[in-house]
């Protein structure tokens, strides 16, 4: 394997926790590179059913070492909860030895919180579907170079030199600007001691662990959070998240130099999906958009939100082929379409009679209309095929009409949300 990177090609939602969920068992390190706690990874596995947010889900096999890398930006009592659920659920999981956090990792702070959600409610009409969890707050604050990084919480005394003109700075947006309460310096302090004496067990420098990894031939398995769609300079922006959830932005994030990246694959739901606001050409809001919601347990994260619906849009996809250069495709959840006839899907946009076939800028990607092709439908129960030929003919040619269309074998094909429900096929060299 040496190093894989596993990224979403669509809005996010598309299946990577259950993809890095089966590589998992091949691999030596995990790496999450980028995102917070502002979006779920479903893993479904032998020991049970899991949403994750921050813990990579390596953390279910054992001997691999499983690494919030540098580009993350962590809530150190979200990450905190998180072990403790999972650790009550599977108590034989050893976080002491397989979660390594960067010391370079940023932490997000209540204020960070509260701006964000302060923020979101006074674009009004204009939302952007934040999650109001710190994420856009902190990256701004990493950008300005008034950012808190995890290795800062182990020491109290730098943090007491350090933090009283930030917490100033966002005390003053707080109060003058949205008429919140302020954040009180001494008992951020304590909590910042609070959170360094939790994490302390975890708390690494990842450049030489990761350095080492590789020179020693280990394979690592790398992950991102959300989509191409999602991503800060290549998505849909503003409805986009604040950090480059591609396989460019793994190697800045982690240190590791371009030849040194192995395969890619690039995760694709048989449909398409999306949390938040934004341009959504391929969305169904009717009978069909429902069907997909329910049918494939459409539900954003903790907050349970409704995600948007619809026919495969096969432009983003190239998107993400184009940017992130993928060896193969993972094409999840196709056991969803089991039913529909015809089974639609995008495969370039219209505008006043412009033809796109690659995304274009916001302003005109929220004016488009989508340009369909379709093959035909299957009645046949797909749920947890293993095998190539056990599929329908109809969704053996969906499959491999994506494969025309994207230009990139699907190496691997979910038919379900178990990791074992998945065809293995056409997996490049060193997967």
């Amino acid at each position: 394997m040496s190093v894989v990177c596993v990224v979403g090609t669509q809005w996010g939602d598309e299946g990577k926790g259950k993809i890095v969920d089966l590589l998992a068992d091949r691999a030596d390190y995990v790496v999450r590179f980028q995102g917070g706690d502002n979006a779920g990874h479903s893993v479904v596995n032998d020991l049970g059913d899991f949403g994750l947010h921050l813990v990579p889900e390596g953390i279910f096999r054992e001997n691999v070492i499983n690494v919030l890398g540098p580009g993350t930006v962590i809530n150190p009592d979200a990450l905190l909860k998180e072990i403790d659920e999972l650790q009550a659920e599977v108590p034989s999981l050893d976080f002491e030895a397989g979660l390594r956090i960067a010391e370079r990792a940023h932490v997000i702070m209540p204020y960070h919180v509260a701006l964000d959600g302060a923020l979101e409610t006074s674009r009004g009409a204009m939302v952007q579907g934040s999650t109001r969890r710190g994420i856009g707050p902190v990256y701004s604050d990493k950008a300005a170079r008034s950012g808190v990084r995890i290795g800062d919480l182990l020491d109290s005394d730098y943090l007491r030199g350090y933090l009283p003109h930030i917490v100033e700075a966002n005390n003053h947006l707080l109060e003058s600007v949205y008429g919140l309460e302020p954040v009180d310096f001494d008992a951020l302090i304590e909590k910042c001691r609070e959170w360094g004496e939790a994490l302390r067990p975890y708390v690494v420098d990842t450049f030489p662990m990761i350095q080492g990894a590789l020179a020693a031939d280990k394979n690592v398995l790398l992950v991102g959070q959300l989509g191409i769609m999602r991503d800060l300079d290549w998505g849909h922006y503003p409805y986009v998240t604040s950090s480059t959830p591609t396989a460019a932005g793994a190697c800045v994030s982690l240190g590791i130099a371009p030849n040194q990246m192995g395969a890619v694959i690039g995760v694709v739901k048989a449909f398409t999906s999306s949390v938040g606001e934004g341009p959504f050409p391929t969305e169904q809001n009717n009978e069909i958009g429902d069907t997909l919601r329910t049918k494939g347990q459409e539900f954003g994260g903790d907050a349970r939100w409704k995600r948007r619906c619809g026919w495969l849009d096969l432009v983003a996809v190239k998107h993400a082929v184009a940017i992130n250069g993928p060896a193969g495709l993972a094409l999840t959840k196709i056991d969803m379409l089991d039913g529909f006839d015809p089974v639609m899907f995008g495969k370039a946009y219209e505008l006043n009679g412009t033809t796109f076939d690659t995304v274009p800028d916001t302003r005109i990607l929220q004016a488009v209309e989508p340009v369909y092709d379709s093959v035909a439908g299957w009645d046949d129960d797909t749920g947890g095929v293993q095998i190539w030929d056990d599929l329908p003919a109809n969704a053996r040619r969906y499959v491999e009409r994506v494969e025309e269309i994207t230009g990139v074998p699907v190496s691997i094909v979910g038919t379900g949300r178990h990791r074992d429900h998945a065809i293995i096929r056409n997996l490049p060299e060193g997967w």
